[in-house]
């Protein structure tokens, strides 16, 4: 199949680009480069373009595309509640208007990156697709709009759709030399391996008073070569399935903070050294994922379980990053 990969030059849209090229599908991907990186497009050619330039989409439809997995966001939680209006605009304009492209162009099927954010603050955990939805910041809003637009196509238009609901995407492929790099780094990981090799800032955990083993926040962290799995998989479930579809993707095994924080000081070789700081605000004590049924209906079951493994991968990628 020729898949269209909107954002290809991100993070996860990389790694997809680059599992979707190894299992034989062709590869186009179109990015505006604006937080992605041009070295990390190494399968298919990259046409520059801007989801909110709807006259730029027109170059990504020249050859015949038979679906559209679409990573195109933005995505920093706390910038989201000081600047909605450009979170809206990207997020869900954006996504209109890449609908409205594969419309004109006959392409009925998407695979669409979505969030746990969707969630807000859990209710109770691990957290399967039918916990209540209520996002508690712009980014969270932004993913579950679309995610609405997507089920309201479904109806009017007969989109297939499958939204994969991500929790905390972590590791890399750095054996073909795409990883994980953002400007400014956000996640935890990426953060403790950046301090330990001496390319980040002094390492700061947010909170010491959770009601956890010790005291810092549980979090469920899924290889992003698993959650390219996923992707390969809701494309193969859309040949044979209608409508709109939401599954969401984690280990269903949480780590603290600190055991983080320990499997990287075993990799590296040396205890790290931490401050530690109030809690931020938002932050819930615990987020982990119940994926059975991505288990059940995709058939998806992650190969990248121990902590320790995606740590290692990671750091290989940020001792050896090409871009």
């Amino acid at each position: 199949m020729h898949i269209l990969v909107c954002g290809g030059a991100g993070y996860v849209g990389s790694h997809v680009a680059y599992v979707l090229a190894e299992r034989g599908h062709e590869v186009t991907v179109l990015d505006n480069l604006s937080t992605g990186h041009r070295q990390a497009v190494r399968w298919g050619r990259l046409i520059e373009a801007d989801l909110l330039k709807p006259e730029t989409l027109e170059a990504g439809f020249d050859c015949p595309v038979d679906a559209v997995m679409h990573f195109c966001a933005r995505s920093l939680v706390g910038e989201s509640v000081n600047q909605p209006y450009d979170y809206y605009d990207n997020n869900v304009v954006g996504s209109l208007n890449l609908l409205r492209a594969m419309r004109r162009h006959g392409v009925e099927r998407l695979v669409f990156s979505s969030t746990a954010a969707v969630f807000g603050q859990p209710i109770r955990t691990p957290i399967d697709e039918d916990h209540p939805r209520t996002p508690i910041n712009p980014y969270g809003a932004s993913k579950l709009m679309v995610e609405r637009i997507l089920a309201d196509a479904a109806h009017a238009h007969g989109l297939r759709s499958v939204s994969l609901r991500y929790f905390n995407a972590a590791g890399a492929a750095a054996d073909a030399g795409i990883g994980e790099s953002h400007t400014p780094e956000t996640h935890l990981i990426p953060n403790v391996l950046l301090s330990a090799i001496g390319e980040g800032p002094p390492l700061k955990i947010f909170g010491s008073d959770y009601p956890t083993l010790d005291g810092t926040c549980i979090r469920d962290y899924v290889h992003v070569l698993d959650l390219a799995d996923a992707h390969i998989r809701a494309l193969e479930f859309m040949s044979s399935h209608t409508g709109a579809h939401a599954f969401n993707l984690g280990n269903g095994i949480g780590f603290t903070v600190l055991q983080v924080i320990e499997a990287a000081g075993r990799i590296v070789g040396q205890p790290l050294q931490f401050d530690r700081a109030a809690r931020r605000q938002g932050d819930p004590a615990v987020l982990v994922a119940a994926s059975q049924k991505a288990r059940d209906t995709l058939g998806w079951i992650p190969s990248h379980t121990r902590l320790d493994d995606i740590v290692r991968s990671a750091l290989a990628w940020h001792r050896n990053k090409r871009y």
